[in-house]
């Protein structure tokens, strides 16, 4: 079976043209179908980097197909960010009616086709951990062309992939963000950099760099300051003195020693693994001895009595460690990725990425759902405050049972209140847990023309918030393409970009050529 023609129309990245069957020829192609907000989406491409690195010698190329689930992923500019944030480097077409899902009969997301030499739909696979069968094909097939002589010399790749690089920045997709308990220092995890910035206040609107930890390179590292790696790191908490870290990319969490003062910090960030292999879980793991035990991309941390609750977004669950027997187990969801309310370990989750715990409350943000849910840790029972499934989303405000989110990645808790980066709506949102109304404090306005006097044209509109935390009477946003950290006053509304300032006496904040 030949494979459907790409569209003449559809526009493509990572590419200086667009690509067609009959430039293939002579190839092994292999197709990935994806969309950006999708965690098993995700775990595919350092699978399809892995098979592009053995095979670069040889006539081998990997094309994305972009095929949106949410609204927000349909936008050419938001696309251009996800390829960049999770450093995709072969082409990618963008299928946003799904014509070419259609086609091709796709039914999940990930899904790959693998196509010959002699342009023949030769094997399909979806879901993720799929690298050696993969690889084990390609080199079938390669063996196979040589044999009949249709290969191509060489990749296509070599000649058309033409890459965009972002300019340099103090903050790479900054990710998550937490306080110390005095409210002294505010942690960012510089996801993309890979590393964690520890700044102090200044003023509520600027800080200045105390530290940054992390090598800045990929690794999963042990050590103190810049010797310590991280792999795109996400969720921070802290308590007494120590930073816990979702570091997502090793699929492991690490601790920082920081100190409980700016004064006591000094010299210390010491990086310690807490748990995890740096290796990922297969489904329905369930736990175990820590250091022993593979975890699946945790997103999002927090700290509750000798405890560390873990959204953990690859398995579709909230995980629980326990600091006196370093145990780590399944705490809430039984793996499977839907929205379903109910005991703790048979409620469904769908890719929880951000949480928050007051009291006897754990709030996350189920993702995948656009929902704000609840695990309430005296009954043990999961409900759901806002969201209605898998593919209801959209922006609407008023009471619970009809407000929508789209994709929300981070929250903030108080007992009377959530706040949440409704990270698809590019926007900032209040959910009332009395009156169970939501309504949105920031909002993305969308201009055609912007005419001279239109205030709300001065100010940088939010990007893809992934998270939100509030001090006083600020909330601090993540926002994460804009590669800001931003500052919120719920008394004056006003929004205003963090200063970040290094500090030129310590030779451990220098930011080297990013400033």
């Amino acid at each position: 079976m030949r494979p459907p023609l790409f569209p003449l129309t559809a526009e493509w990245l990572n590419t200086n043209q667009a690509l067609a069957w009959p430039q293939l020829k002579g190839q092994v192609v292999v197709l990935d179908f994806w969309t950006y907000c999708c965690i098993n989406c995700l775990h595919v491409l350092p699978d399809l980097a892995y098979l592009e690195k053995v095979f670069a010698d040889q006539p081998v190329t990997v094309i994305g197909v972009h095929s949106a689930k949410f609204a927000n992923e349909q936008k050419q500019e938001n696309i251009i960010l996800a390829v960049q944030r999770y450093d995709v480097r072969h082409p990618v077409v963008i299928d946003n009616d799904h014509q070419l899902w259609d086609e091709f009969a796709i039914k999940a997301w990930p899904t790959i086709v693998v196509v010959d030499a002699e342009g023949q739909i030769r094997g399909q696979v979806s879901g993720e951990g799929h690298r050696h069968e993969l690889e084990q094909t390609i080199a079938f097939l390669l063996e196979e062309g040589r044999e009949k002589g249709v290969l191509a010399e060489q990749s296509v790749m070599r000649a058309v992939v033409s890459l965009s690089e972002l300019p340099p920045s103090v903050l790479r997709f900054p990710g998550k963000l937490c306080f110390d308990d005095q409210g002294r220092r505010l942690f960012i995890s510089d996801t993309n950099h890979h590393r964690i910035m520890i700044t102090r206040f200044i003023s509520p609107t600027e800080v200045v760099i105390e530290a940054i930890v992390g090598s800045g390179v990929v690794g999963f590292k042990d050590g103190k300051g810049k010797e310590a790696a991280f792999s795109s790191p996400q969720g921070l908490c802290y308590s007494a003195g120590y930073l816990y870290i979702c570091d997502t990319g090793n699929h492991a969490l690490r601790q920082l020693e920081v100190g409980t003062s700016i004064d006591e910090s000094a010299g210390s960030y010491e990086v310690t693994t807490l748990a995890g292999t740096g290796l990922q879980a297969e489904f329905k793991a369930s736990g175990g001895e820590s250091l022993a035990t593979d975890l699946n991309s945790p997103w999002d941390v927090a700290y509750r009595d000798q405890y560390l609750l873990v959204a953990m977004a690859g398995s579709h669950q909230l995980w629980r460690y326990d600091f006196n027997t370093q145990l780590i187990e399944a705490y809430a969801g039984n793996g499977y990725e839907n929205l379903v309310d109910g005991l703790r370990l048979t409620a469904q989750l769908a890719q929880p990425s951000g949480i928050a715990v007051v009291q006897n409350k754990v709030y996350f943000a189920d993702s995948e759902t656009s929902s704000i849910r609840v695990l309430d840790l005296d009954d043990q029972v999961v409900k759901t405050l806002v969201g209605q499934g898998l593919f209801v989303f959209g922006h609407q405000d008023g009471d619970a049972d009809g407000a929508l989110f789209q994709h929300p990645l981070g929250l903030c808790a108080t007992s009377a209140e959530l706040f949440i980066a409704d990270t698809y709506n590019h926007a900032i949102r209040h959910l009332d847990l009395k009156t169970g109304m939501v309504s949105t404090l920031i909002n993305r306005t969308e201009h055609a023309v912007c005419l001279i006097g239109d205030v709300s044209c001065e100010l940088l509109p939010l990007a893809e918030p992934n998270d939100v935390k509030k001090l006083g009477d600020n909330l601090y946003l993540a926002d994460t393409n804009n590669h800001l950290i931003r500052v919120y006053n719920l008394k004056t509304n006003l929004l205003e970009t963090l200063a970040i300032r290094a500090d030129t006496e310590d030779k451990n904040t220098s930011l080297g050529p990013q400033l």
